[in-house]
């Protein structure tokens, strides 16, 4: 099995590594823009080789879009116009209503497939990458009765045993919904919450100072690229300023008790949002 990988960076990269640790991929082949990242991922072994595009996608057997969602409105149409009917194309974006929308009328439309694989780090590029990153972590496989069944099925084998995934099925409008509830609003918040701390540590430079683990935690996200996430609150707006709006009036709620003084209810509600536990143990 061939392999091309357009981006390689923690996403593109840890596939890549992935791939080629679980035997699924005979040869990885590499495209990217950026001259550092090809070197790099040349340099630690991420990808057997680097060709320019229209060269890896005639080889491959899988094309992998591992790039900002933003760049695929233009990118995937660009890629299903040079593949042949038994090559099968996958994205991994975190948005997919926008992007499948963009390729339904496409000739091609049925040899892609919207995949979402649920994990990362708040790092980026090629030196990020790690072979384990999505072990026994889930997948999810958007509107796959609009993809060639046989084409699937491969995709589906790729994730189980190529990179020992969960896969579980979604529409695309579900989907960013959901992202919008357990990915894209930690996100924001983490940023805001790291924002509020830089402006405070300003007038009190000993803030960090008094930093533990909780505080390190909870603004971890606040590390990741910008340039990763601007496209996706820009793609996925509507959910997730609808989810915003849920978590501001939950924020307000508790400052109202604790204004009010009324503790008992405030701890019932910390003892409801405590059963998390249960659902993510």
């Amino acid at each position: 099995m061939t392999v091309t990988i357009l981006g390689l960076g923690l996403i593109g990269g840890s596939i890549a590594l992935s791939l080629k640790e679980n035997k699924f991929a005979d040869l990885v082949i590499g495209v990217d823009s950026n001259i550092d990242h090809i070197l790099t991922a040349l340099d630690l072994r991420i990808v057997d080789k680097v060709m320019r595009l229209s060269d890896a996608i005639a080889q491959a057997d899988i094309i992998i879009l591992a790039i900002p969602v933003d760049m695929l409105s233009t990118m995937l149409p660009h890629v299903l116009n040079l593949i042949s009917e038994n090559q099968v194309v996958i994205d991994v974006g975190s948005t997919k209503k926008i992007i499948i929308d963009k390729i339904k009328s496409h000739p091609k439309r049925r040899n892609f497939i919207a995949t979402h694989p649920m994990a990362g780090t708040e790092f980026s590029g090629p030196k990020a990458a790690i072979p384990n990153l999505f072990t026994n972590k889930n997948c999810v496989l958007c509107d796959v009765d609009d993809s060639k069944p046989e084409l699937v099925e491969i995709i589906e084998n790729m994730y189980t045993n190529g990179l020992k995934m969960k896969v579980m099925y979604l529409e695309s409008t579900s989907h960013d919904v959901h992202t919008a509830y357990i990915s894209h609003i930690s996100h924001i918040c983490s940023f805001a919450l790291a924002s509020t701390v830089l402006a405070k540590e300003e007038n009190e430079n000993n803030i960090f100072n008094l930093a533990s683990t909780g505080f390190e935690s909870t603004v971890r996200l606040a590390k990741s690229n910008p340039e990763t996430w601007i496209p996706i609150f820009r793609q996925n707006q509507q959910n997730i300023i609808e989810v915003m709006d849920e978590y501001i009036n939950t924020l307000h709620s508790y400052r109202n008790l604790m204004l009010a003084g009324d503790y008992e209810v405030l701890k019932k509600m910390l003892w409801q949002a405590n059963q998390i536990k249960y659902v993510l143990s």
